[in-house]
């Protein structure tokens, strides 16, 4: 995974301060692309631990057209409960009381949780992003009231006019993000934004365009997603996965994370692994269907996510 390394160090070399909406601030740079070559192995960073189970989790919730933190809590992945906790804070009127990363506000947050997990009732009230990833992956709303199921369009084309420079899903619904960005508390507008499948004979590429991409936190997720999700649908295809390239719009390090990141640059990466996926519907598909193989990496670094 020197590719990851690479834009790391790109955006420390060349990157401008910006301020953001946050309040914490970046290095940012514009324009940025990287290719990961799945014949080589499975794309996971290495020099830290990424864990692969929120990685798939997360994928499974997204294709299952869900868009409300309960499925992810009950499986144990944490990653979207902070988007969330704080739309319960704001509208509980609890954000003065609460200052954010305090003993009461991670104490809030457990019990937060735990409701969330076991209520069905408080999940769906607080426990909603809005019209996020599985919104738009699997009901995206027309403009004549309409819900198309993207997924199963991309993979009928695949399957049927591989040529088709159309194979393309895209989360960046320009009527519903205007929804998001009036109630501003929800989640953000995707930040991973259109997709798009290339068949070559018995190959599958896939590029993924990111608007906004956290390096530190969130690019290794993406990397790793999408190359699950690309090796998804070609095995759905009878086809192999070849090429994940991902696309960068605004790749950025937040301030507080550049520390983390510089001890990164100095591990080494190491071989990567290889994954299995049972051969099932895609539809049908659960974590346990996937196998990552001699997945070696560095310790994990803490970084802090920025809502």
């Amino acid at each position: 995974m020197q590719q990851y390394l690479d834009l790391v160090r790109h955006i420390l070399e060349h990157g401008e301060s910006r301020d953001d909406r946050t309040g914490i601030g970046t290095v940012s740079v514009f324009g940025y692309q990287t290719r990961y070559d799945l014949r080589q192995g499975f794309p996971i960073v290495t020099t830290k631990k990424v864990s692969f189970k929120n990685v798939i989790v997360e994928l499974l919730w997204f294709l299952r057209g869900d868009t409300n933190i309960q499925y992810l809590v009950q499986h144990d992945v944490k990653i979207w409960n902070e988007w969330a906790y704080q739309i319960y804070l704001e509208q509980n009127k609890l954000v003065e009381k609460l200052p954010r990363y305090s003993d009461a506000w991670k104490e809030e947050m457990v019990k937060f949780v735990e409701r969330v997990k076991t209520d069905d009732e408080f999940a769906k009230q607080y426990g909603e992003l809005g019209p996020i990833y599985g919104k738009q992956w699997r009901r995206w709303l027309s403009s004549s009231g309409e819900e198309i199921d993207q997924i199963n369009g991309v993979i009928d084309l695949i399957k049927h006019d591989p040529t088709s420079r159309r194979i393309i899903v895209s989360g960046w619904n320009v009527g519903e993000i205007q929804e998001l960005i009036r109630h501003h508390h929800r989640a953000p507008p995707s930040c991973h934004t259109v997709f798009q499948f290339y068949v070559s004979a018995r190959w599958l590429d896939l590029q993924l365009y990111q608007r906004s991409a956290d390096t530190a936190l969130g690019v290794p997720y993406n990397i790793a997603s999408y190359a699950a999700l690309l090796s998804m649908i070609a095995q759905e295809c009878a086809l192999k996965p070849r090429y994940f390239i991902h696309t960068f719009g605004d790749v950025h390090i937040y301030k507080n994370h550049v520390e983390g990141l510089k001890e990164q640059l100095t591990r080494k990466p190491y071989p990567l692994p290889k994954l299995t996926i049972a051969k099932k519907p895609i539809d049908e598909l659960q974590y346990e269907d996937f196998k990552l193989e001699n997945y070696q990496s560095h310790p994990a670094i803490k970084f802090q996510i920025a809502v």
